[in-house]
């Protein structure tokens, strides 16, 4: 009945790679971790819950980007309307990645080599884009 808020995390490393995973859920392409705004939790709550069950990765800080909007996109296996409120974030470990049932593998990749080399989400691509012009 109503747009879905979501949060989106583009993790960088200490080496400058990002993580990205690649999602049934969005046609096979590579994205970044994320997921809905729950009843009653705040932005970044909602960012530290997301990154803990998509990827075991506890989140040390983000920095809000992005704000896109995505109707009815084709590339998401379902016809929905999100609000992506998309962060750049550091976590305080990049060891035990374990992903869960919605990525079904995993990437640390240079941001030009990301756009370059991957099948990725429109949405995620905006977002490197923008980055990659800071």
């Amino acid at each position: 009945v109503f747009p879905e808020p979501t949060v989106g995390a583009l993790i960088f490393n200490s080496a400058g790679k990002i993580l990205l995973m690649k999602s049934h859920k969005w046609n096979n392409k590579y994205v970044m971790p994320g997921g809905h705004i729950e009843l009653g939790e705040t932005i970044e709550q909602s960012l530290k819950r997301e990154l803990k069950e998509e990827t075991n990765l506890d989140l040390k800080e983000a920095k809000l980007v992005l704000v896109q909007d995505c109707i009815f996109s084709k590339e998401f296996y379902q016809k929905k309307h999100f609000v992506f409120l998309d962060h750049i974030c550091k976590v305080k470990s990049v060891k035990n990645i374990k992903l869960n049932h919605e990525g079904q593998k995993y990437i640390w990749i240079k941001p030009k080599q990301a756009l370059k080399k991957l099948k990725i989400d429109s949405f995620t691509k905006r977002l490197i884009n923008k980055i990659e012009h800071y």
